[in-house]
């Protein structure tokens, strides 16, 4: 969508997904007037996944257009999405900053393996030597890996070894949102 100093406010409003919030309306008028910085704090809290993306798509295209946009987020998804740069704050300090990709990886090399808990004994898995941690949270075990192909071999052994069968184990990279847990941790 192009953003110029024509369009009227409810061009942009249905737009967005016919928001109706009056927060949303407030970023449609901010919008009018082409502004090079935009300010946004929390611009999707609260919002359903369509309307979410459609924001996203709003704020892409202005950094696309050369616009600076500094924003607020609970959500690391988006700032891991959007933002070129982010500052991590923590107890109203700061706790690091960088591009998404440098602090993943400078923070949190690793890869994370996530299995139903329960599957198996956690002090097993928490043995394996290639894994770095295990994290139980409502009802998943996630196993952060330093090598993924040594990890999977030792999982299948042990899901041999106590007879039980290995489903639903997912993998993925490590995320934005990983790196605040890990800095902000308990």
């Amino acid at each position: 969508m192009e953003i110029s100093p024509g369009v009227h406010a409810v061009q942009l409003r249905g737009a967005l997904g016919h928001v109706v919030c009056e927060d949303r309306l407030a970023l449609a008028l901010a919008l009018v007037n082409a502004p090079d910085v935009l300010f946004l704090d929390e611009p999707t809290t609260g919002l359903d996944p369509q309307v979410r993306c459609d924001i996203w798509e709003v704020i892409q295209g202005l950094r696309n257009g050369g616009k600076t946009v500094l924003m607020t987020t609970h959500y690391m998804e988006e700032a891991e999405r959007l933002c070129d740069r982010v500052m991590l704050i923590g107890a109203g300090r700061l706790i690091a900053s960088g591009s998404p990709g440098e602090l993943i990886r400078q923070h949190f090399g690793l890869t994370a393996l996530r299995l139903a808990t329960g599957a198996l004994p956690l002090d097993e898995l928490r043995r394996i030597p290639s894994v770095a941690s295990v994290v139980v949270d409502d009802g998943v075990t996630t196993m952060y890996s330093r090598t993924v192909l040594e990890t999977m071999a030792s999982l299948a052994a042990l899901a041999a070894r106590h007879q039980t069968p290995l489903s639903e184990v997912t993998v993925r990279p490590a995320t934005l949102e990983d790196v605040v847990l890990k800095l902000t941790g308990p």
